[in-house]
Parts: C-alpha cells; structure tokens; sequence
C-alpha cells in the first residue's frame, strides 16, 4: 500500500482546530476550579452563621461550660433539604461538650475561623470552624464550635455552574471549528480552480497560466510553474526546429545518394560505376558532416545544456594543439597555417572539449574559404581578456551580413560552397555557453576576414 500523504487541508485544520481544542481544556479546568471555589465561599458562609449561633448556646457557669440548646432549635438549626449537617462543641480542654464526637478538630488552625475538608463516618464534608470565648468575655475560656455538612448541595451548585459555563463554550468551539472546517475548504476553491484549469490544458499548451482570483500567497508558485512552462516551451521549440531542419537539410543529400546508386546500378561499364561509387561515396561523406554538425548544433545548445563543467585552461596551449592537427589540412591546399601565442599564459575557465570544438570550426572555415596559396593564422593574447583570433584570406564578408553568418544554415550569397551553414552557428553557441564574444572584422593585412572570440577572465568569472 502506498503511504499516505497528509495534505494541506489537513495541515491547516489542525494547526487551528488542535489549539482551539487545547484552549477549551484549559478552560474547562480554570471553570472547575473557579466553580469549586465559589461553591464554597457560598455554603461555607452559611456553615459559619450556624457555627456563630450556636456560640451563643454556650453558657458559663463559674469554671464549668454548659451547652444549653432545646432539641426543637436544634433540628430547625440544623436542618437541610440535601446534606447531613453535623457539629461539635469543645472546651477549652479540647472536652467535647456537645454534637459529634467523630468531627475532628483542625488543631493547626492560626485564626479565630477556618475552613477544611474532613470525613466522617467514610463520608466527605466540608467544616467551618471558629474559636471564639464563651459569653462574649474575652478573658474567658475559649471554646471551638465546628459545623459540618456533606457536598451534594455544593457538587449540584458546581455541576449547574460548569454546564452554564462549558455547554455555551462548547457549543462556541463546535461552530467554530464548523466555521474554520468550511472557511478552509472555501480558501482551496482557488487552487481547485486552478487545478482544473491546468489539467484541462492540451499538452501543446505551454503558455502562461492566468493568475486571476489566485491567492496572493499563489502568485509565487503560479510564476515559477510559469517559468517553467516558458522554459520548457524554448526547449521543445527548440527540439522542432532541429527536427525541421535536419528533415529539411537531409532530404536533398538522402535524394542524391538515392540518384547515385540507382545510376550505379544501371551501369555496365566498370569505370562507370566507379565513377558512380565516388560520387556517392563523396555524398556520404558530406551527409555525415551534416549530421554530425546537426549532433553538435544540438548537444550545444544553451537551452539544452543541463550543466557546464568549467575548468581553468591555459588557451594559448588548446589552441596550438588544435592549430597542429590541421597542418595536413593546410597543406593540402598550399596554405600558410601559422601560430603567434601569448607572451605568457592566456588562463579562462572552459570546458576543453567544447573549446576544441569551436576551434575547429573556426579553423574549418577559415580553410576551406581561403584561396590557394593564401595565409590562416591562429593568435591567443591574453590581455585586456583573454581572446582567440583567427584571420583568413577568403572573401571578405560585407558588414552587413557580419550578424547573420552565426545564424543557422545562412550561407553569404554566391557562395558555391558545399558547406552546411552550421559550422558558425555551432561556434556562437559554445562561445555564449562560455560567456564569450564572438565578433567578425576586417583581415588586419586587407585581404579575408578575422573571426575574435573574447572570453571572461578567469580571476574574474
């Protein structure tokens, strides 16, 4: 079974419901203690009213104390529709006198009056009881009268009490909670809302959510699914394109292979067909240029990178490596490919690979559109930042087409090249994936162009 998941619905009740609870507890407990103490002060007055009448039935006669009270006032004094009354007078020799002997004294008493709870006969009761002197004389002996009665009268008056009291509160907490219990479940009509707006959406759908009658509080979560909804729109936007062009860039290289094999198999003539093999073997060739240069477009692209593992560099060094592999290149076309490095080391923070990768490119072009016999050179200076450029004797680009040769697939008019247009578009994503600059100028010498790819200092990025 899987585990289940509290939600916030719950979170918020109890965070309200479970104090309001406690609260009432609390309550209810301050209500019995007060109740109980009022319940007393009420009936333990009445105790010591009796306890002072019957002072007065108490006689002195020269060194004996008498209790003088007739059976008749003694019933009507003591008399009470609920409790058993009780009482006891002592003299001054703790003797009792008169009442209940088995009322016990509270010896410990530092006042004329006091109050305990005692028991009798196994019975709980509460007495009141007071010293005072016999016959008003008080240099006279001292006698102690205690009254005592049981508690049903007092537990009816704090039972009355409590219900007057927890019943309304208790009512009070129900509606409460009701009314919490239905102001949460109202609050959560917004992100219902929003809940059916978004599965109600078609998976093509990715532009940004309304953020009418959402919770203030919503308007940060509703942002970033927003965000990430516009990210993930520049990504599958991107991914059609790529599909868009590769279909559309393959198509005519996939056609003309097909031309030369079905022309290959119509020939009889050996030298023919040879010829017809390397005409296709140059058509697979150029196809897997393109596809490669599509591979790279794709894996290249910022919105496609998850992370850049950058590393500190030495420039000048990847680039005379990558400079010499392309020597045979070169030579092959009676070009002049040269070096000039820094005087001291040019440090960035990159990935290798990738910086290889955009060398190569830049080289790549700059030898496949230099004429005959024409001059490349590769450069590294290491101030004001840290920068790679590579000039060329090819056609110099117009200014006006100097923005346009990153783009993807543009080719300069007139060209005849068999290349793909992808090769500088590849270059211009690595170098934003390394917060570089890329600029296009004029060859310093007047002849070709200068391609600078300006990086971020490494003490500084």
């Amino acid at each position: 079974m899987s585990e289940r998941r509290s939600t916030l619905r719950g979170k918020l009740l109890r965070l309200l419901l479970i104090p309001m609870s406690l609260l009432f507890l609390l309550d209810a407990a301050g209500s019995y203690v007060l109740a109980s103490r009022l319940a007393d002060r009420v009936y333990d007055g009445e105790l010591m009213e009796i306890a002072r009448e019957l002072v007065l039935h108490v006689k002195r006669d020269g060194a004996k104390i008498g209790f003088d009270l007739e059976a008749d006032a003694e019933r009507t004094l003591l008399l009470d529709q609920y409790d058993k009354v009780y009482y006891a007078v002592r003299g001054p020799d703790r003797a009792l006198i008169a009442g209940d002997a088995d009322l016990r004294e509270q010896e410990r008493a530092s006042s004329a009056t006091a109050f305990y709870d005692s028991e009798i006969g196994g019975e709980r009761i509460r007495v009141a009881q007071l010293r005072t002197a016999t016959n008003g004389d008080t240099a006279g002996p001292t006698v102690v009268v205690q009254v005592a009665e049981t508690l049903i009268k007092r537990r009816a008056l704090m039972q009355d009490m409590l219900i007057g009291i927890i019943l309304p509160q208790l009512a009070l907490i129900l509606v409460a909670g009701i009314l919490v219990w239905a102001g949460v479940a109202r609050g959560f009509i917004p992100l219902r809302h929003l809940q059916q707006a978004l599965a109600a959406r078609p998976h093509l759908d990715l532009s940004p959510v309304l953020a009418e009658h959402v919770p203030g509080e919503l308007h940060p979560l509703l942002q970033a699914i927003n965000d990430l909804m516009a990210r993930l729109d520049e990504v599958l936007t991107f991914q059609n394109r790529f599909i868009a062009d590769a279909a559309h860039q393959l198509r005519t290289p996939v056609a003309g292979l097909k031309a030369h094999i079905e022309v290959a198999l119509r020939e009889e003539d050996p030298a023919q067909t040879r010829q017809s093999l390397a005409h296709l073997y140059t058509g697979v060739e150029r196809m897997s240029r393109l596809v490669a240069q599509l591979l790279s477009l794709a894996r290249n692209e910022p919105a496609t990178v998850k992370k850049l593992e950058l590393a500190p560099l030495d420039l000048s060094k990847l680039a005379f490596d990558v400079t010499m592999e392309w020597v045979p290149e070169a030579y092959k076309k009676n070009i002049d490919l040269g070096f000039e490095g820094a005087g001291r080391h040019a440090t960035i923070k990159g990935e290798a690979t990738r910086l290889t990768e955009l060398i190569n490119n830049l080289l790549d072009n700059a030898i496949r559109y230099s004429r005959h016999g024409g001059r490349v050179t590769v450069r590294v200076a290491p101030e004001p930042t840290p920068r790679l450029s590579i000039s060329d004797d090819g056609p110099t680009i117009p200014v006006t087409e100097r923005q346009r040769v990153f783009e993807r697939f543009h080719r300069l008019l007139g060209s005849h090249s068999a290349g793909s247009g992808l090769g500088l578009a590849i270059v211009h994503e690595i170098a934003t994936l390394h917060s570089a600059t890329i600029s296009l100028d004029d060859d310093a010498d007047g002849v070709g162009n200068t391609f600078i790819v300006s990086f971020p200092d490494a003490r500084s990025a």
